[in-house]
């Protein structure tokens, strides 16, 4: 059996247990007994003991899987990669694993039993695997098929695990948070104890890579993060600029002057642009629209890098203009058109009513729709690593060449790299920042949310 097997006869299980309950259910009303719940509360609550018990050990198995083979491998290692360096012990461990798969790389003798050793573990784990889950599964429907009865409360206790079961999926989503800021605080705090705080936030020259020469300009590199900041900025106004009115006047458009039949095809083509991968506004912007910026620029006289800030942002601007268009498009939409028609028995037109009553009833959402809007354009990578370089220029000039943070956190981190020197170590400190600027930006769109929505509830 492997694994899809398996998940079919779990599956199949599942649904097995559900009928077994609701049909038992069933019987006992037959006998005239009066059911405390539903038989369809019984057949959900066989099921959930059927399903969480093996759901639950497959999630720790597959946690302690992985280290508890590779250390079992270890010692079918020759003697002489035992001895070795923890790193030389990984990769040994890695191309073990590559040749139990063939996955067409080089064999190595000498790894022969270790791979071997690996096949028979991975047999021996699914079949102990495989008969522990079937048996969980079936013993869950054993003991729910005796406790079901008619004065049992099955509905409290299906609301009851499956409330248990919400919080923990919200638990899940604030640990996971919790974990990157700690990984990334703790590799902040790794850096700055390497390079001055102050120098990072506040320096102007911006050059991680490590001097060959002591006469280098800064021999351990130079961290002013300023040139990035600046960068990621202009960009990012760039972009709101074309994306801000031209989407918001979209949605208006759409929700309160388009007919049917034009909706009906417009939001959808509008939001087509936000479905087209980030490569591709990438090579737009540096084969099309960049070579047109530049000879519009010589055209007039002014000097324009081959690869611009506001050739990027433009590209970004039309790529965000679905972010808030269809957000504004949706919260527009919702305002109570009891608003309206008390405008327009007031006499105002059509424009009015739009101006003065729906834009401002629908402010929350739209402020909302914006600041996801400038998170997004904040941590869009490709567009920029395509059409505005990678240089690291302090300027306000849209005409020359910038980078973001976000390329270069790419940048620090492609490839094999040593998490100890303060080059890479400077990609986690500019994932915080990045991380405090759009919680920051999170947070204001909330107090504004907070604010206005309680003069239209």
């Amino acid at each position: 059996m492997n694994y899809s097997s398996l998940i079919i006869a779990v599956l199949i299980l599942l649904g097995g247990a559900y009928l077994l309950g609701r049909n038992r259910a069933r019987a006992i009303a037959s006998q005239g007994m009066r059911l405390h719940s539903l038989p369809t509360h019984y057949g959900a609550l066989m099921a959930l003991w059927t399903g969480l018990p093996p759901l639950l050990l497959l999630l720790i198995w597959s946690l302690a899987e992985a280290p508890v083979i590779d250390h079992l491998l270890i010692a079918q290692l020759p003697e002489a990669i035992q001895q070795g360096s923890p790193s030389d012990i990984q990769l040994a461990i890695s191309k073990v694993h590559n040749l139990a798969i063939g996955s067409g790389i080089s064999a190595a003798p000498e790894l022969e039993p270790a791979v071997r050793h690996l096949i028979e573990l991975q047999e021996r784990t699914l079949l102990l695997h495989s008969g522990m889950v079937l048996s969980l599964a079936l013993l869950g429907i054993a003991l729910t098929w005796r406790r079901i009865k008619a004065d049992m409360r099955a509905r409290t206790e299906v609301e009851s695990i499956v409330r248990r079961l919400l919080f923990a999926s919200s638990g899940v989503a604030v640990l996971t948070t919790l974990g990157i800021l700690a990984s990334v605080l703790y590799e902040a705090w790794q850096f700055f104890g390497k390079v001055s705080p102050f120098e990072f936030l506040f320096g102007t020259t911006w050059s991680p890579q490590v001097a060959l020469r002591a006469d280098q300009s800064g021999s351990s590199g130079s961290f002013g993060a300023v040139p990035l900041f600046a960068g990621t900025l202009l960009i990012s106004l760039i972009a709101m600029f074309i994306a801000v009115p031209v989407g918001l006047m979209a949605a208006i458009y759409l929700s309160e002057y388009a007919t049917p039949t034009i909706r009906q095809y417009a939001k959808p083509a509008l939001e087509i642009l936000a479905g087209i991968p980030t490569v591709v506004y990438g090579f737009f912007a540096a084969l099309t629209v960049a070579p047109v910026i530049r000879e519009l620029g010589e055209s007039m006289g002014l000097t324009v890098s081959s690869e611009s800030a506001l050739a990027a942002g433009l590209v970004m601007g039309i790529m965000i203009i679905p972010f808030v268009s269809s957000l504004s498009d949706d919260v527009i939409n919702a305002v109570p058109q009891s608003l309206r028609d008390g405008s327009y028995g007031l006499g105002a037109t059509k424009s009015e009513t739009v101006k003065e009553v729906v834009i401002p009833a629908a402010l929350p959402g739209i402020v909302g729709a914006i600041m996801l809007a400038v998170s997004r354009a904040i941590g869009e990578t490709m567009i920029v690593a395509m059409a505005a370089g990678l240089a690291a220029n302090l300027t306000a000039n849209p005409l020359d060449s910038v980078t973001t943070v976000t390329v270069q956190i790419v940048t620090l981190l492609v490839g094999d790299q040593e998490f100890d020197s303060p080059k890479t170590l400077a990609a986690f400190a500019l994932g915080l920042v990045l991380f405090l600027v759009t919680l920051a930006l999170n947070f204001v769109a909330l107090k504004v949310v907070q604010k206005y929505r309680e003069q239209y509830d």
